[in-house]
């Protein structure tokens, strides 16, 4: 019987193929598997199972594991590409049942014997186009998370020419143009996902990104499409409690090298040692003193020395004075009642660093030259750098 089937191949694998595609969906689609494909797909592995039936050995499951090779890089479900190897199976078992038929010799015991046989064999058959199709899968996914981490390290390093910046954009399943933005949120140690579930956590709330991860940092380009886009993306970093810095909104993907650099100094400005998130556009002239810790340190050390030169408790009072002065926006009541001082005590207080500064606080210059010194000596790096 399965001498006579072999020489129905051609014609078993015709009507093979066209089952499977009248009754699996995946397969309907001609671009994706040609039916010339999948009737040669179905013949070789029919004239397996026959020949094994006919010769007996070892099974050789070549075209299985083959057929699951191809459709796991066709990007064929693995669902229905066992389905299509059911249909297959079962309409070449009717085949030898209608053939054992046609021969008296044929007894039940052994057609029943034969079943069990040809099943174990389908089985084994099946088990390896799994397997073949999982390891593809693995090594497909393997190779595009490579590719995806690559693209996405040359847009943070701004080696993408203009002229490819569309096709990453696309690869990445980002938009051609902005606005985006730039979130980096600190690593506790080597290998940690500071923002583990926030890539799947923006992708529900419509908000496409693309990620890096560093020994010491996660990195994260994110698509703002909308008005109330951006809003949504910090809801979603402030849930990762993490700390984390988030750049300025920018328009073309070549700025994001810019973008990540505002996002390491809003997260290098972020207060305390908690979690959460800080935005360089909260406080920009804070992050541009961040970004100039020599040119910071000289500001400190010109405008506040001689504050900064007091004894401890009392460079403490006047410093922390003129925190909640500028905090209050120079209303020396309300710093009173954030200090629990009374009024004349701020301004007292006031008087004596335009004494020691020789700028005066109501001058809009001087003002603003003691303000940023004292966002310097805030920061570690500038307050070291001036001994404060």
């Amino acid at each position: 019987m399965a001498t006579a089937l072999q020489a129905r191949l051609p014609e078993l694998g015709e009507r093979m193929a066209l089952r499977i595609r009248s009754d699996v969906a995946a397969y309907q689609d001609e671009s994706l598997i040609s039916l010339d494909s999948l009737r040669r797909s179905c013949t070789a592995n029919a004239g397996l199972i026959l020949a094994h039936v006919r010769l007996g050995g070892g099974p050789d499951a070549s075209s299985a594991r083959e057929t699951g090779r191809v459709r796991a890089e066709q990007g064929v479900p693995l669902a229905d590409t066992l389905h299509a190897y059911r249909i297959g199976s079962e309409l070449l078992w009717t085949e030898i049942l209608a053939e054992a038929r046609t021969r008296p010799e044929v007894t039940d015991d052994l057609l029943v014997s034969q079943s069990t046989k040809f099943w174990a064999l389908s089985g084994l058959f099946a088990e390896a186009v799994a397997v073949a199709y999982r390891e593809t899968a693995a090594e497909l996914t393997s190779r595009g998370q490579a590719r995806r981490s690559a693209l996405v390290e040359a847009l943070f390093t701004g080696i993408v020419t203009d002229r490819t910046l569309w096709e990453t954009a696309r690869e990445l399943g980002l938009p051609e143009q902005g606005p985006y933005a730039v979130a980096v949120a600190e690593a506790g140690t080597p290998g940690e996902e500071p923002l583990a579930g926030a890539e799947a956590a923006l992708r529900r709330a419509e908000l496409p990104s693309a990620w890096r991860l560093l020994p010491d940092q996660q990195l994260a380009l994110i698509a703002l499409p909308t008005a109330t886009a951006e809003t949504a993306c910090l809801r979603v970093l402030r849930g990762a409690r993490a700390r984390v810095g988030f750049s300025p909104s920018f328009r073309s993907l070549r700025e994001t090298p810019q973008a990540l650099r505002f996002a390491r100094l809003a997260l290098a400005g972020l207060e305390g040692t908690g979690h959460g998130v800080a935005r360089f556009d909260d406080n920009p002239l804070a992050m541009v003193v961040s970004a100039a810790p020599a040119e910071a340190a000289h500001l400190v050390a010109v405008v506040l020395r001689p504050v900064l030169d007091l004894p401890a408790a009392e460079r403490s009072r006047l410093l922390r004075t003129l925190e909640h002065w500028f905090a209050a926006a120079g209303s020396a009541g309300a710093a009173a009642r954030s200090l629990f001082v009374h009024p004349n005590t701020v301004r007292y207080r006031l008087r004596r660093v335009e004494e020691l500064t020789g700028r005066s606080l109501s001058d809009p210059r001087a003002t603003a030259d003691i303000g940023a010194a004292l966002l310097a000596v805030r920061h570690p790096g500038a307050g070291a750098a001036a001994g404060g």
